[in-house]
Parts: C-alpha cells; structure tokens; sequence
C-alpha cells in the first residue's frame, strides 16, 4: 500500500514525451528499441546517450532504492572521476585496464583516466584514514558515473561508454570479517532487486580482472544478454564460466590388438566428425586436443607467452576462462600452424597426447630450444621465440578413467586407438576445463540445467588483500601488530536494472497470443509513474472532470500519477501509454455514465471495471 504522501499530478500535454511511432534502424534488442520509442533516452554517440525526463525519473527511482537499502548496512561517499595514474600504478592496474580505460592528460602533462571502478580510489582513503581495528568494519559505498573505452557499442543502455553505478566496498580485519559483510551485501542485493520487480538468478561467477576468492553474479535471463548461464530446479547457478556438472555414463570402445595404442591411417579425416564416421565411433570416443598461446600473468621479454594445450572428449568445447585460471595465464589465444608443429610436434586435425611428456619437460617434442632456432621457423613470431618453453598440458576431467579412445597421433593422416589416459600419457593436471551442456545434469540435485543468455545486473567479489596489499594499507590488530585489511567489492548497473525489466515484460508480451498490448510494463517501483488516468476525449466536459477529480484523489494518496490531458484520439494515447511502459491505466470514458471506470493492469493483462469511489482503494490493494 502506498503512503499518503501527496504527489504532484503530471499533465502529459505540459511534459516532454517525445515518443517515435517506429524504432530506429540501427536500435536491435528491444530494450533500445523502446527506451527510444518512449521517449526515454536519445543518443549523443556511440554509446553515449542522454536521459530524457521519462528516463530521469526511472533512474532516480532506482537510485533511491538502492540508496535507501544500502544506507542500512553502509555510508554513501562520492569520489572523484578523474583519476591520477599514480593511484592504478599502484595497484597495478594501470597496464592491466589495456585499452577499456580512458586516458588523458592535464596541461602539465599528467597522466589521468577517466574511473572506470573505483577499488583504487577507496583504497588510498583506507590507507591514509583507517589506523586501528577498532575502526573496522567499514562499508562505503557510491553512485557515481563511470566510463569504459567499450570497442564494439551496442545494445542500447547495455554495452556502452558512460553508465551509472552503484560501487561498494568493504574493509574488514580477517576472513570472518569478510564473509559477514559479503552476507549483509547479498541480502540488501536481492532486496534492492525484489523491490524494482525484477525476475533474477543469483549464480557463481569468474572475478575477472577485479581478483578475489569468491565472485557471484546476478542475473536476469534474456534474449538481449552477452553471457550464458547455467541454472537448475535445484537451486544451483552459475556462470557459463564457472559452472560444472555431472556427465552420464558413456560407453568405451573395446579394445583393438594387443589394447595398446595402436596407429591407423586415417587420410583427410582431421574433422572430429569425419574420423568418427570413417571409425564407427561416437565423438565421446574420441579425444580432441585444443592448442593455446597462453598471455603469462607477469610477462617478460624472454617468456611473453607459454603453450597450453587441452585434452577433452571430441563432444566437449573448452572453456577458456577455466582454462586460463589452471594454466596461470591472463589470456589465450590459438596456436599457428607452425606452433603446432613446434610445440606439440604435429599438425591441426592430428593432435594428440601420446608423446606429451617431452612437450612438457623439453619443451618441444622437435627438441628446438634455443630462440635463434625457433625463430628459423616460419610463421612463428618473434614473442614465441623464447627459450626453453615448457608447454602446460592440461586433460579434462571428462577424460579421467576412461579407456582404448581415438586421438591425433601427431602425425599427418594417422590416429591412435586404443589410447587410455594415465596409461598412455601424463599430462601436468587434470581439472575441469569444458562448457557445461544443456541438459546435463547439476551437482546438488541432479536436475537438468537450463542454459540461457542472461544479463548483468550486480555481482559481488571477494577481493581479498590484492589492493591493500599493493597500495600499502594497513592497521593495527588487538596485539597492536600492523596487518592488512581484506577487502570486499559490489557493483549494480543502475541503467541494467532498467533495460532488464523493459527486456524481461516485452518479452512476455511479445510470446503471449492473448495479448493485444504493445511495448512493455514496467514494475511500479521503477516506472516513471505508476498510473496514467486516460481521458479519452478531454472535449467532453464530464469526462475531462472525472479525470482530472481521480487524478488529484490518486496524488493525494501517494501516487505517482500521470493525467493524458491531450486533445489526442484514444487510440493514440493508449498506443503512448503501452510505449512508455506505465503499469497501470484508467480510462475515463463510456462507462462513466454508470459510475465507472476501466482499470487496465499491464502487469497481470487484466482489464477491469471499477467504481469511481473505490479507485483509490482499488489500486492501494493492487500496487
């Protein structure tokens, strides 16, 4: 029920509502489409768009509910933008931010950037402020406009260069400390998203390059969204990047000859596909090797990049982010075909993990390892050429325990049989390293997983000591010893609040035959009003009365009203009212002759006649 706490009534006819009958060109999901249809936003550039009053007044309504949930458990600062480079130096970000991160320079020469986060910045006040444990914990937290150099715009309010966000951060004096305050931030996140309406998924999620022990992704699923996620009637959640799940039985191949591998002259069948035909065999049979330069995490000029090479089953697709935490490197990218021949010793199609300990203790199986040598080799750059290269091999744990598989030999047109992990190879670890499938099964419940693209909307890390560490933060513990406050950070895109609830109801519409309406509904909470009272032809003096008595009764109440004062066809003002996303509308028209009015709820897809008196009363129930 609303508080009655008298509202202003907005009159459409004195407002700025530019709405477009048609979606520009270049608009693709359909939250762009409609924010510009609405009226909401109008861009400036790629990626930068201005908030028009309807867009204003949604964004404020967000911010305040994430103000008034984050002020119970923290205190609301406001930092700079700009940025001097010594801060990110010292964290060590400076080079790691790479191209996402604005840089400029004052007239004296100064390097600055434009915040993209804000650890550093927090940070340096922790190290210049905080002395005792007696000050801990601290939870600070912002709403603050940041800036990311985005190479490929698009998408509307989702991927662009200028967005509002909602950072926190938290300083404790131990581990406990930490979880106590990733607990009070995931509680006030899931009310913050309970109270704007939205319909998410709390999943376990890779840091990226904040670091940190624990990260946790909340999502919304749609169409729209960039990542996949995986998610079951269990309850289990997670990131494409770091979900897992438990594979069936599948059966091996029985053994050929003595059951040792065994080499087959497969002509032209490099292709997963082709050798399982050419065989009579499944892909599960097979082993298919992926072969990686791997970015190392501190790099130098004598070893830039390092191999990576990945065994799974030929019906598996490597995850690169897994990949890349249990090789310890930053980034992959493919092997060159005289990579290939350098590192693993055969050619794209025939790779195989007979014969991969000397990769991994030579560091080629061709023995080259000097870097005038491997330099000769065409094709091989120059930050490949360093020596003695170990290559990390890595075996999915889909391998383990099987037996008498298919896999490369290393060697144009031929296979092995008969290939048996632990027997016939080593490798330097075996953990998981593939994409989850759809249906698959859990690993609390065994429930079938659910795969689906999903947006963005928050995400909590445990940041652990990576930049008090760095930036030299430090208090004095109960023994009066000098320790290093453990970190926590909490982001929430405003504006992805936002398009996830314009994405998620014009979805609804769109699937639901029943519905005759356009556009979209936005949850009351965030809606840039909750009510639109349509009068359908303000010529009528009864009805321009009636409309304009309910609306000042609904402000006097405490809603957020909206009054269709134009002298516009009904037509057209209930095609605004859908394309702006009010949730509800009350249509002051015929029915007024028998005291009534027509309550249309966007939400649920209900129409309704209610009484003049009981208007107020209604919607109180209802909103």
């Amino acid at each position: 029920m609303q508080q009655a706490r008298k509202q202003v009534v907005h009159r459409w006819s004195q407002l700025f509502i530019p709405t477009l009958r048609e979606a520009p060109t270049d608009a693709e999901v359909a939250s762009h489409k409609l924010l510009l249809r609405g009226g909401y936003i109008r861009q400036l550039g790629a990626g930068i768009y201005s908030y028009l009053p309807l867009g204003q007044r949604a964004i404020n309504k967000i911010i305040a509910i994430v103000r008034e949930e984050m002020d119970g458990i923290g205190q609301e600062f406001l930092l700079p933008t700009i940025h001097p480079k010594e801060v990110w130096e010292a964290s060590g970000r400076w080079t790691v931010m790479g191209d996402n991160m604005f840089r400029l320079k004052d007239r004296k020469g100064a390097e600055l950037c434009l915040g993209m986060t804000h650890e550093e910045v927090m940070t340096d006040i922790a190290r210049n402020e905080l002395r005792s444990y007696k000050q801990l914990p601290q939870i600070w937290y912002q709403i603050q406009t940041k800036f990311r150099d985005e190479p490929r715009p698009k998408s509307g309010l989702l991927r662009v260069r200028q967005f509002i966000m909602k950072d926190a951060y938290s300083f404790d004096i131990d581990e406990a400390g930490l979880d106590a305050s990733y607990i009070k931030h995931d509680a006030v996140y899931r009310r913050i998203f309970d109270r704007c309406g939205l319909e998410y998924v709390a999943v376990e999620a890779d840091s990226g390059s904040m670091g940190g022990s624990q990260s946790q992704e909340f999502m919304v699923y749609t169409e729209a969204g960039e990542d996949l996620i995986a998610s079951s009637a269990s309850g289990y959640a997670a990131n494409l990047e770091k979900a897992v799940s438990v594979l069936s039985p599948v059966e091996d191949l029985a053994p050929t000859g003595d059951g040792l591998p065994e080499l087959v002259h497969t002509p032209g069948k490099g292709a997963i596909a082709d050798i399982c035909q050419f065989l009579g065999m499944l892909p599960s049979q097979d082993i298919k090797c992926v072969a990686f330069m791997g970015t190392v995490a501190a790099p130098t000029a004598d070893t830039p990049l390092r191999p990576v090479v990945a065994f799974l089953r030929g019906d598996h697709q490597v995850n690169e982010t897994k990949l890349c935490a249990i090789a310890g490197v930053a980034e992959l990218r493919p092997m060159l075909p005289a990579e290939l021949e350098l590192h693993i010793g055969g050619p794209a199609g025939f790779l195989g993990p007979v014969g991969i300990a000397e990769v991994m203790t030579q560091g080629s199986l061709n023995g080259l390892n000097s870097g005038k040598e491997l330099a000769k080799l065409k094709g091989v750059s120059r930050e490949t050429t360093s020596e003695g290269l170990k290559t990390i091999v890595i075996m999915d744990l889909g391998l383990q325990g099987r037996s008498n598989l298919v896999a490369g030999a290393n060697k144009l047109d031929y296979h092995f049989r008969n290939v048996t992990p632990s027997r016939d190879f080593t490798v330097t670890a075996t953990a998981d390293i593939r994409n989850v499938l759809e249906g698959e099964l859990d690993p609390i419940g065994n429930q079938p997983l659910r795969l689906g693209k999903a947006v963005e909307i928050g995400h909590i890390f445990k940041l652990g000591r990576k930049y008090t560490q760095s930036m030299g933060a430090t208090v004095l513990n109960k023994d009066g010893k000098e320790v290093t406050p453990i970190m926590g950070s909490y982001g929430i895109g405003i504006e992805r609040i936002l398009t996830a609830a314009i994405e998620t109801s014009a979805a609804k519409f769109a699937s639901n035959p029943e519905s005759k309406q356009e556009g979209y509904a936005l949850p009351s909470a965030i809606a840039p009003f909750e009510v639109v009272v349509t009068i359908t032809n303000i010529k009528e003096a009864d009805l321009l009365a009636a409309g304009e008595s309910i609306a000042n009764d609904l402000a006097a109440a405490g809603f957020d009203v909206l009054l269709d004062d134009r002298d516009e066809r009904a037509g057209v003002k209930f095609k605004d009212a859908e394309m702006i996303g009010i949730p509800y509308r009350i249509n002051i028209g015929k029915k007024l002759s028998e005291g009534k009015v027509e309550l249309v709820d966007r939400l649920l897809n209900q129409t309704h006649d209610v009484a003049l008196a009981d208007i107020v009363s209604t919607l109180q129930r209802t909103i």
